[in-house]
């Protein structure tokens, strides 16, 4: 009789993201029951294993991302990516690696003239983050409730999307639209690694995370060391932000709300305002023993079966209808601009080649909006087009008027334009 498939291969089956040459079939099984003794001890030897840094160089190496304080790009640590990768594993084996500062960039913030912080971690932090949470990220997902779809394993704004379509048409539209104000600058460094040491007794990881959190600040020739937060764009922060608010989901869920959260974006979602109300003081107090604070001016109650509607992960929810948010379409819009400035010297056949995967990638996020969304766009682009053409007549204004009878929609479709409204007819079809 042929035996049937090992218990150890099931395991991974569940958990195909894992690293194979982290997690043992031992680990796994031990994951699945229950380590002896509730914690987790020997890791750090997980974390430096060759083939987990040779692993996680590969993903920073596709990632790619800026070079950190230290000047060195992904280009030159691929040059002598195998002597570096010694040094790191020697450098952690002995308990000589030190992380290196994080040079702060400032970046615009989408839809907003406001910039937001990243910290860019230099090529070697960045290796050493992903080889540590390959070792530690299995641990906490196992913990993690299924109302947080941010930066999870096969999880992701679509799942978070769908989740909230399927409760407004369960009937759950009174809304918590709920904003954590500066959440990643706020996070506490001692309750957070308390959370860690909940499950990880590994002294070694225990501090060499702590060392992440206090990692000095590079901006402006001036260094500065954090008191709370995690840097925005480091590789282990997402994972220490979804552990940070891991007992907020618990309390939510076992109150018996319908919460989805992407990150330090969430919704609760319940069937009536007097609910909502009772939703959103539990949340307070929640985010208050986190030592967390929601924005005054940001959060919320919504009766999303009214006019007004909310915002979440870039769409608008409205009396059963969602389409993009205006910080959306703002985004979309600026990005088209760029491909189509009227004194553009390249042929419309080239300035539709650029402009096409703008919009492919934008309606692929989009669209399931109202379907009236996209033929107001598509007009709006082939606009522009007509802008540039009359321009090279040597005329001025935007392209209105008897310029759709000498420039039709055909024209443009005969170049290649891709058309929102026809992709969604397409899409509509499909499904």
């Amino acid at each position: 009789m042929a035996e049937g498939p090992k218990r150890g291969g099931d395991i991974r089956d569940r958990r195909p993201w894992v690293k194979a040459g982290v997690w043992t079939e031992r680990m796994l099984a031990a994951l699945e029951d229950g380590v002896k003794g509730g914690k987790w001890f020997s890791l750090m030897d997980k974390v430096y294993a060759r083939k987990n840094l040779e692993a996680a160089w590969d993903q920073v190496r596709r990632n790619r991302g800026a070079a950190g304080v230290d000047g060195q790009s992904v280009a030159k640590f691929q040059a002598q990516a195998s002597k570096y990768l010694d040094e790191l594993e020697r450098e952690m084996k002995d308990g000589a690696y030190r992380p290196q500062g994080v040079r702060r960039h400032w970046i615009p913030k989408p839809g907003s003239a406001k910039m937001r912080p990243l910290g860019i971690p230099t090529v070697k932090d960045r290796i050493v983050q992903t080889a540590l949470r390959n070792a530690i990220e299995p641990i906490f997902e196992k913990r993690f409730t299924e109302d947080s779809y941010g930066f999870r394993p096969g999880r992701g704004c679509k799942d978070a999307l769908r989740r909230v379509d399927a409760l407004l048409r369960e009937g759950y539209t009174h809304v918590v639209d709920a904003d954590i104000q500066s959440y990643f600058d706020t996070i506490d460094h001692g309750a957070l690694l308390a959370e860690v040491k909940g499950e990880i007794a590994d002294g070694r990881v225990l501090e060499l995370l702590g060392r992440y959190l206090k990692q000095q600040v590079m901006e402006d020739a001036k260094a500065w060391t954090p008191e709370a937060g995690t840097p925005q764009g480091a590789v282990i922060s997402p994972l220490l932000a979804n552990i940070y608010l891991h007992p907020v989901d618990v309390s939510i869920r076992e109150a018996g709300y319908a919460m989805v959260r992407y990150a330090d974006d969430l919704v609760i979602l319940c069937k009536s305002e007097g609910q909502a109300q009772e939703a959103l003081a539990l949340l307070e107090a929640e985010m208050s023993r986190r030592k967390l604070t929601l924005h005054p001016e940001k959060t919320r109650l919504v009766d999303a079966a009214q006019p007004g509607g909310f915002d979440f992960l870039g769409y608008h929810f409205e009396r059963d209808y969602r389409w993009p948010r205006k910080k959306s379409l703002q985004s979309l819009k600026d990005k088209v601009r760029e491909c189509t400035p009227r004194t553009s010297g390249h042929s419309l056949q080239q300035i539709i080649e650029t402009a096409n995967p703008v919009l492919r990638g934008w309606f692929g996020y989009f669209k399931h909006s109202h379907y009236t969304t996209f033929d107001r766009l598509d007009a709006w682009v082939r606009m522009r087009l007509r802008s540039i053409l009359r321009k090279r007549d040597h005329r001025t204004g935007p392209g209105t008027g008897p310029d759709h009878q000498r420039w039709p929609n055909a024209f443009f479709a005969q170049h290649g334009l891709f058309s929102l409204k026809e992709a969604h007819a397409c899409a509509c079809r499909s499904r």
